[in-house]
Protein backbone atom coordinates (compact mmCIF):
# COMPACT_ATOMS: atom_id res chain seq x y z
CA UNK A 1 0.00 0.00 0.00
CA UNK A 2 2.75 2.92 -0.85
CA UNK A 3 2.17 5.71 -2.83
CA UNK A 4 0.83 4.56 -5.89
CA UNK A 5 1.37 7.83 -7.72
CA UNK A 6 5.21 7.40 -6.74
CA UNK A 7 5.84 10.80 -6.31
CA UNK A 8 6.53 11.11 -2.59
CA UNK A 9 2.94 13.56 -1.92
CA UNK A 10 2.81 14.90 1.37
CA UNK A 11 -1.28 14.63 0.38
CA UNK A 12 -2.88 11.31 1.95
CA UNK A 13 -4.98 10.89 -0.89
CA UNK A 14 -4.79 10.22 -4.83
CA UNK A 15 -7.26 9.79 -7.67
CA UNK A 16 -7.35 6.56 -9.50
CA UNK A 17 -10.09 5.69 -12.29
CA UNK A 18 -12.39 8.66 -11.13
CA UNK A 19 -12.78 8.13 -8.08
CA UNK A 20 -10.56 9.46 -4.82
CA UNK A 21 -8.56 6.69 -2.33
CA UNK A 22 -8.28 8.23 1.05
CA UNK A 23 -5.76 6.64 3.33
CA UNK A 24 -6.18 6.15 6.80
CA UNK A 25 -4.62 5.78 10.11
CA UNK A 26 -7.30 3.99 12.40
CA UNK A 27 -7.19 3.67 16.01
CA UNK A 28 -10.01 1.27 17.18
CA UNK A 29 -11.72 1.46 20.87
CA UNK A 30 -11.15 5.45 21.32
CA UNK A 31 -13.33 7.66 23.42
CA UNK A 32 -15.33 9.35 20.37
CA UNK A 33 -15.58 9.18 16.43
CA UNK A 34 -13.44 11.83 15.01
CA UNK A 35 -10.45 12.50 12.19
CA UNK A 36 -8.01 14.92 13.37
CA UNK A 37 -4.65 15.93 11.22
CA UNK A 38 -2.82 14.31 9.00
CA UNK A 39 -0.45 11.68 10.40
CA UNK A 40 2.71 9.97 9.02
CA UNK A 41 2.74 6.16 8.30
CA UNK A 42 5.50 3.84 6.82
CA UNK A 43 2.66 3.83 3.79
CA UNK A 44 2.71 7.58 3.51
CA UNK A 45 0.49 9.94 4.96
CA UNK A 46 -2.75 9.00 6.27
CA UNK A 47 -5.77 10.77 7.82
CA UNK A 48 -5.73 10.21 11.04
CA UNK A 49 -8.81 8.99 12.09
CA UNK A 50 -10.33 7.47 15.96
CA UNK A 51 -13.63 5.38 16.29
CA UNK A 52 -15.18 3.78 19.35
CA UNK A 53 -16.28 0.69 18.04
CA UNK A 54 -13.50 -2.19 18.60
CA UNK A 55 -11.70 -4.04 15.95
CA UNK A 56 -13.82 -6.88 15.98
CA UNK A 57 -16.04 -8.44 13.35
CA UNK A 58 -14.86 -5.54 11.01
CA UNK A 59 -16.65 -3.41 13.21
CA UNK A 60 -14.20 -0.77 13.67
CA UNK A 61 -13.95 -0.44 9.46
CA UNK A 62 -17.40 -0.21 9.26
CA UNK A 63 -17.25 2.58 11.63
CA UNK A 64 -14.43 4.51 9.91
CA UNK A 65 -16.26 4.07 6.49
CA UNK A 66 -19.01 5.89 7.86
CA UNK A 67 -17.45 8.62 9.73
CA UNK A 68 -15.17 9.31 6.26
CA UNK A 69 -18.96 9.59 4.54
CA UNK A 70 -20.08 12.27 7.36
CA UNK A 71 -16.77 13.94 7.12
CA UNK A 72 -16.51 14.28 3.02
CA UNK A 73 -20.44 14.94 3.40
CA UNK A 74 -20.63 11.83 1.19
CA UNK A 75 -23.25 9.31 1.02
CA UNK A 76 -22.36 5.60 2.40
CA UNK A 77 -22.84 4.33 -0.38
CA UNK A 78 -19.99 5.73 -2.13
CA UNK A 79 -17.27 5.10 0.56
CA UNK A 80 -15.62 1.57 0.29
CA UNK A 81 -12.40 -0.13 1.99
CA UNK A 82 -10.07 -1.62 -0.28
CA UNK A 83 -7.36 -2.33 1.35
CA UNK A 84 -6.02 -2.49 4.87
CA UNK A 85 -8.59 -4.88 6.51
CA UNK A 86 -6.88 -6.22 9.10
CA UNK A 87 -4.53 -3.43 9.57
CA UNK A 88 -4.38 0.06 11.44
CA UNK A 89 -3.64 2.05 7.67
CA UNK A 90 -6.80 1.35 5.69
CA UNK A 91 -7.12 2.88 2.21
CA UNK A 92 -10.79 3.74 1.24
CA UNK A 93 -12.62 4.44 -1.98
CA UNK A 94 -14.42 7.29 -2.33
CA UNK A 95 -16.78 7.09 -5.83
CA UNK A 96 -17.70 11.07 -6.50
CA UNK A 97 -16.04 13.69 -8.38
CA UNK A 98 -12.58 13.57 -7.31
CA UNK A 99 -12.07 17.74 -7.53
CA UNK A 100 -15.39 18.21 -4.76
CA UNK A 101 -13.37 15.17 -2.60
CA UNK A 102 -9.99 16.82 -2.61
CA UNK A 103 -11.58 19.87 -1.95
CA UNK A 104 -13.44 18.59 0.80
CA UNK A 105 -10.32 17.12 2.05
CA UNK A 106 -8.40 20.04 2.10
CA UNK A 107 -10.67 22.08 3.49
CA UNK A 108 -11.07 20.10 6.97
CA UNK A 109 -7.73 19.35 7.57
CA UNK A 110 -7.07 23.05 7.31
Amino acid sequence: MSDPAGNGSSLPYWVAGGCVIVRVRLTPKSSLDAIGKIVPTVYGPAVGARVRAAPESGAANEAARRLLARWLDVPISRVRLTSGSKSRVKSFEIMDDPVFIGKQIAARLK
